[in-house]
């Protein structure tokens, strides 16, 4: 969903949620001691990749998409998020279009997008090249002139006028109240239709944080009974969501600190806080989207530069969690992706890859590293220290004796460090090759030292055999 424009509706929407009885109260309790609800194994693995229908192709739909799946397979990412897929409200809409999250029908087609047998043959097709597919929902509020609002009013929140309100400054929606047990029933239903009828694998949530979380225990009960398997993903970040309801989260607070970090506002050390802080404060084995592009924020490469932005994104695809990859990002797309992109049609400019080579480059390689690797898609996560902390980040992930060191300087000037803990032997370097579709042998360290250019980043792999080697070596 698209952000509040201003300070003022962010604080008046905090103070209006604190007096709204569907506000979730979090009990103080310490949700770290509780288990994450198990996710499905293609989830785990895979890589996310959101897709905007309206800008996705020149002709804007869902065959647009299935045309270019067999380009997206060679890309390497294998969960396909379709941005919302209803008819768009026309009453209240903001631009000449009107965003995708100001839903008219909820049972229905986008007719812009193409008709319902179109959008079953891409996910048809999607599923033959062993990709699953995700939709994006949107029920936390309607357009205007959904008929919902004529024939359940007492579904939707009143101000205090007595009237349909909404929430921030999204003038252009209106807010559902999930006090009414109707209501709640209704949306069940719709989630089972799309099961049901078009087979996919799981949703996107728009804003869920603000529809209280026994609802969504209550719908992931229900939904499962149709198509056991799914993968829920909750644009929230919060602790409790995530042990009945949902399989992964936002990692918001960690995009925050992305954008801080590479834009030299905070020190590197920034992040390792953010993902220590994540940790206590979650369930044990909940899994985060990392996010460092998508469409709410202005694109990674306009607000770090291209440098930056893949040093961003290979923090991205080396941290613990499930990575996401924004359409056009792999080709270091400029046009804007929040307002007015939702609002208007702003296409994605593919060829400006022609300008860029080393962005799609470094996305097909940096996938393909992580499928090859259990301990970058799976594995536990040790920060190491570094003799410049301030600008660099620098972590191990470990799994099944296999293990992968991630060095990344975060800064725009040249940098010499250390890992005084590394033991240099056995190691091979995997970084990719920016300048080679495929990537040429790398001389191995022969000392944890590690020179970056700005913005450079180091990425070395050590096998379980090479792991015993060098340790049989360092024993008396």
């Amino acid at each position: 969903m698209r952000k509040p424009s201003s300070l003022s509706s962010i604080l008046s929407l905090l103070l209006l949620l604190t007096s709204l009885s569907f506000a979730q109260e979090q009990p103080k309790q310490d949700w770290s001691k509780q288990q994450a609800r198990p996710v499905v194994e293609w989830a785990r693995d895979g890589v996310v990749y959101e897709i905007f229908q309206r800008v996705f192709s020149g002709q804007g739909g869902f065959n647009g998409i299935t045309a270019r799946l067999d380009e997206l397979k060679k890309t390497g990412v294998d969960v396909l998020w379709l941005m919302p897929l209803n008819p768009i409200g026309q009453e209240k809409k903001k631009g000449t279009i009107g965003s995708p999250y100001a839903v008219r029908d909820y049972y229905g087609v986008n007719p812009a997008y193409g008709t319902p047998a179109d959008l079953k043959r891409l996910v048809r097709e999607a599923h033959a090249r062993n990709m699953k597919v995700i939709v994006d929902v949107v029920y936390n509020h309607t357009s205007w002139d959904n008929p919902l609002l004529t024939k359940h009013p007492e579904w939707y929140h009143k101000g205090k006028d007595g009237k349909p309100t909404y929430p921030f400054d999204w003038t252009d929606i209106a807010w559902l109240d999930y006090s009414n047990p109707a209501l709640r029933a209704y949306i069940i239903d719709v989630m089972k239709h799309w099961v049901r009828e078009y087979d996919i694998d799981g949703f996107r949530c728009d804003v869920a944080h603000q529809v209280p979380v026994d609802f969504w225990e209550q719908a992931r009960v229900a939904v499962d009974q149709v198509k056991p398997g799914l993968f829920w993903l909750a644009e929230a970040h919060i602790p409790s969501y995530m042990v009945k309801a949902f399989d992964a989260d936002y990692s918001w607070p960690l995009l925050h600190a992305i954008n801080k970090v590479f834009w030299g506002e905070e020190p590197a050390t920034a992040l390792r806080e953010e993902w220590e802080t994540e940790r206590k404060t979650f369930p044990h084995g909940t899994l985060h989207l990392r996010i460092a592009d998508n469409h709410d924020e202005s694109r990674l490469v306009v607000r770090v530069g291209e440098k930056a932005a893949l040093a961003a994104q290979a923090f991205v695809f080396t941290i613990d969690g499930i990575p996401l990859v924004y359409n056009g990002q792999e080709v270091g797309d400029t046009a804007e992706s929040g307002a007015p992109a939702l609002f208007e049609r702003v296409p994605i400019t593919w060829n400006i890859a022609e300008r860029r080579p080393h962005h799609p480059r470094f996305f097909r390689q940096m996938i393909a590293l992580r499928k090859a690797s259990t301990a970058l898609r799976r594995g536990t996560l040790e920060w190491v220290n570094n003799s410049e902390e301030k600008s660099v980040l620098s972590f191990v992930r470990r799994a099944g004796g296999e293990e992968v060191l991630v060095v990344i300087n975060t800064a725009g000037a040249t940098v010499s460090t250390i890992l005084p803990s590394i033991v240099p032997d056995g190691w091979t370097d995997v970084t990719p090759d920016l300048k080679n579709d495929v990537g040429k042998p790398k001389p191995a360290p022969t000392a944890a030292a590690f020179h970056l250019e700005p913005w450079g980043f180091r990425i070395l792999r050590r096998t379980a055999k090479a792991a015993e080697r060098v340790a049989r070596a360092s024993r008396p």
